[in-house]
Formats: C-alpha cells, structure tokens, sequence
C-alpha cells in the first residue's frame, strides 16, 4: 500500500519559514518524480515545485521562485519543501504527489498558516 504522509505544516509570521517533508513508503521512490501543490481556501488546486527522479531538475511556480526550495533524499524515501520568506498569500494546504507515467499517488496534505 503506497502512503505519503507530509509533515512540518504550522503556523508562523509572515516573513518566517518552514520545511515541510513528505515520508514515501509502498513505492520505488527513486522512480518517481516528486511534486508539492498547494491549494487555498476557495481556489484549485496549484504546482508549487517539482523535482524529477534523481533530484537533478526542479521547476517552481513564478510566485515561489527565489523563496522556495524543492529537494529530495531517495535514501530515506523523503522529498522536502524549504519555504523561506512566507508570505500571507503562502497560506494554503500543502499535499505532495508522486508521478511515474500514468500511476501518481497523493499525501493528505499539510496546513500552512501565514500571519502578518
């Protein structure tokens, strides 16, 4: 059975950071590229970052470029989130995915809260 838990989800002032992980199990990690979305009350659902299998290649949302890092650990089966610079807009639930093909699986996802 394929889980991705996330974790790091809380509050914090705008300006502060978080890191955000998601644990993988059930699946060849390594074959998957990663993904992390967001989605804000009322709104769909957004790409916030990829990263591909091996962690050579990343991709952003313009509105996160220079603020958020994408990054992953195949060895501990974790990709991660390094939101810097949070902004009350950042507000939003944060859920990864994994993609391979045409199998993709999802977290149940993380609260982010930005206070100004």
């Amino acid at each position: 059975q394929v889980q991705l838990v996330e974790s790091g989800g809380g509050w914090v002032q705008s300006g502060g950071s978080l890191r955000l992980s998601c644990a993988a199990s059930g699946l060849s990690f390594s074959t998957y590229a990663m993904k992390w979305y967001c989605q804000a009350p009322g709104k769909g659902r957004e790409l916030v970052a990829a990263i591909n299998s091996v962690g050579d290649s990343t991709i952003y949302a313009d509105s996160v470029k220079g603020r958020f890092t994408i990054s992953r650990d195949n060895a501990k089966n974790t990709v991660y989130l390094q939101m810097d610079s949070l902004k009350v807009e950042d507000t939003a639930v944060y859920s990864c995915r994994a993609d391979r093909f045409l199998d993709h699986y999802w977290g149940q996802g993380t609260q982010v809260t930005v206070s100004s």
